[in-house]
């Protein structure tokens, strides 16, 4: 974690499983109960993502 409870980083790369679709139609998978939302995404999906973004209390990736 980086000492403010996100335990993402922009940048970095994270095997994820998408578990829900966003209203936006994002997939939403989660690091550690931190939750992403992956462009593209589709539930059940394994995929690798990259973090594009870091908010307080979610990030945005896409798949990598």
């Amino acid at each position: 974690m980086d000492g403010i409870g996100r335990p993402v980083e922009e940048g970095k790369e994270y095997e994820v499983t998408i578990d829900a679709k966003g209203a936006k139609g994002d997939g939403i998978a989660h690091v550690e109960g931190f939750v992403i939302f992956v462009a593209g995404g589709n539930v059940g999906e394994k995929v690798k993502v990259k973090v594009t973004a870091v908010k307080r209390t979610f990030a945005l990736g896409e798949k990598a």
